[in-house]
């Protein structure tokens, strides 16, 4: 039965493009750009916001405005669509930007639909957070806007002195959660000349009981809104052992639209941790 949906509404939208495909080249080959971008969720979103003039946005998805968004401000105004397949086709993108919005078999489907995809990459490194936004400006067309963003990116970076004596930080979320080596936020750290006080690889459960005996330098919380604390009573950063390293050590917030997408915004963060005072 599934499979006989989707091969339906592939073939509506393959009717629906003989419809307007003649006059979409024509706009596309004037330019060279995508002209009805449809973006499928918040990663994907900062990326058309950053890198295309607003009339070449077609719709956006629904978390463009959220908190964790990091150009929600942008994002005013402009139509948002959920990433429901027979939604999307019916506006006649002429691009599809998806990171992980519609489901894993989502960019395949609109390939097969006869909708260009452009998909996000996954950066796990800041030389991964370059590439994608590399890989995503020639996506977009838009090669120049995105060496602009790389470049402030890397002039800023370049700025960050190295620390004589480097301090140890622990990542904290409000799921009681840490991040330990080989991850973003521990490449975040080492790029603002401090150590991850998570010695372990990987995402991690906080170490309260090490935590009882030794601290960090610095605290990052994330994540940490009342909604969120509300949302997460039996956390472990709920526990009196984590919630003094908030009340005793050194606080560097990392607002969540720096983080929730591995992105080249992440360096407002880099610089809030390298800017770090010692004082509580």
């Amino acid at each position: 039965m599934f499979k006989a949906a989707v091969s339906f509404l592939i073939c509506i939208a393959a009717l629906a493009s003989c419809q307007f495909q003649a006059g979409n080249e024509e706009a596309m080959a004037a330019n060279g750009r995508p002209m009805r971008i449809v973006s499928l969720d918040y990663c994907a979103d900062q990326y058309v916001l950053a890198l295309v003039d607003r009339e070449q946005i077609l719709a956006l998805s629904p978390d463009s405005q959220k908190s964790f968004s990091f150009l929600k401000d942008k994002a005013k105004g402009i139509r948002q669509v959920r990433p429901n397949a027979e939604d999307i086709l019916a506006m006649q993108p002429d691009l599809v930007v998806l990171s992980y919005g519609g489901g894993p078999k989502a960019a395949d489907f609109f390939k097969r639909a006869g909708v260009p995809v452009a998909q996000v990459g996954w950066a796990n490194d800041l030389s991964a957070v370059r590439s994608v936004l590399e890989d995503m400006s020639a996506a977009l067309a838009a090669e120049e806007r995105g060496r602009a963003l790389l470049d402030d990116f890397d002039r800023r970076l370049a700025k960050i002195e190295p620390q004589a004596t480097p301090r140890t930080v622990m990542y904290l979320t409000a799921g009681g959660v840490t991040s330990g080596s080989g991850t973003l936020i521990d490449e975040m750290f080492r790029a603002a000349g401090l150590l991850n006080f998570e010695t372990s690889t990987g995402w991690r459960s906080i170490p309260l009981e090490r935590l009882a005996v030794e601290q960090p330098d610095i605290v990052a919380p994330a994540f940490f809104s009342a909604d969120t604390l509300s949302q997460n009573g039996w956390s472990a950063a709920r526990h009196p052992v984590a919630m003094r390293q908030l009340q005793q050590k050194p606080v560097v917030e990392l607002d969540s639209a720096w983080t929730s997408c591995g992105a080249w915004f992440l360096i407002n963060g880099i610089e809030a941790l390298a800017n770090a005072e010692m004082s509580p």
